[in-house]
């Protein structure tokens, strides 16, 4: 059997702390993350350092894994050192989405029963696995609330103790206010727990599904306003349509391309709600009739004006 070096997988030092440990394998699981790498070998990088980070970060079976490093040279085949039999894998609360732990551990030691428990070893009540996920909504939903139904791909124990994907459906309620990013805790939604253990949270972060109309920076929110050149020019009063209804907004005598307004209040609800900002174009009519052009020529011969003077 082929010794596999944790360290080495994690690229930390055999005497690093667990911070570092930590921050280590947080690092690779952005890089390697089956749902965003390209890499060819990402799912079996994922899995092999989820299995690396499971076994170093508990004190117990680091301590463990440490004494195996006296009898192992450069990968060669190697005997599991006395007493190694009575190695307890105990599963802890990190989030690997869905792989199998300790495939290592277990190929060494043999005579697995159940999830992460060897023979004879005295069952242990752990707390599942925290899982998270991100999933979209509409900005409509933070500005009202909501409840939704989403599915979630999520790993679970099979019978045998194995961790298997399923679809797995939940009711969400999206409160009002919510911002990207922020993080919704479901509890008792994640993995399940080890001999009688309470089940595992998940979390989901929020992100907005892309809007045809308007743009988030923050609780801010932005929404472009075409306006006709005499409409800007004389100024008007024009209904625009909001997330929360449509309201009567006053445009300014002689406004330009790009100028902001700001409606207080109108961004995204909280305890500071957000403001929202119209943000003013002008579009120029089409000049297809003769009529139209001779328009134009009245318009360019009213104004001294010269638009690439500055």
């Amino acid at each position: 059997m082929k010794y596999k070096d944790y360290y080495e997988i994690l690229g930390v030092a055999r005497d690093a702390t667990p911070e570092q440990i930590k921050s280590a394998y947080r690092k690779l699981a952005r890089k390697y993350h089956p749902d965003v790498s390209k890499e060819g070998d990402a799912e079996a990088r994922f899995k092999e350092m989820g299995e690396a980070y499971k076994v170093l970060k508990d004190p117990e079976s680091r301590a463990s894994y440490d004494r195996l490093g006296a009898n192992w040279h450069n990968g060669q085949d190697f005997q599991p050192p006395p007493g190694a039999g009575d190695f307890q894998y105990r599963q802890g609360s990190a989030n690997f989405d869905g792989m199998d732990f300790g495939d290592f551990f277990e190929q060494m030691f043999g005579q697995q029963t159940g999830w992460g428990h060897s023979a004879g070893a005295r069952s242990a009540h752990m707390q599942g696995q925290d899982h998270h996920a991100k999933v979209q909504i509409d900005l409509e939903d933070a500005y009202r609330g909501a409840e939704r139904t989403i599915t979630l791909r999520m790993p679970e124990a099979d019978d045998s103790g194995r961790i298997v994907q399923r679809d797995k459906t939940l009711s969400v309620n999206i409160p009002k206010g919510i911002r990207a990013g922020q993080t919704l805790r479901l509890a008792g939604q994640g993995g399940p727990g080890v001999g009688g253990g309470k089940a595992g949270d998940l979390y989901l972060e929020i992100d907005f599904r892309p809007h045809p109309r308007y743009r988030v920076d923050g609780r801010d929110v932005y929404v472009d306003l075409p306006l006709a050149p005499w409409e800007a020019a004389l100024g008007a009063s024009v209904s625009v349509a909001l997330p929360e209804g449509a309201v009567e907004l006053t445009i300014p005598p002689n406004s330009a391309a790009g100028r902001k307004l700001r409606l207080k209040g109108k961004g995204l609800p909280g305890k500071a709600a957000g403001d929202l900002y119209v943000v003013l174009t002008i579009v120029l009519p089409r000049a297809d009739t003769d009529a139209q052009k001779d328009a134009y020529r009245t318009l360019q011969n009213a104004f001294d004006f010269h638009p690439r003077a500055r």
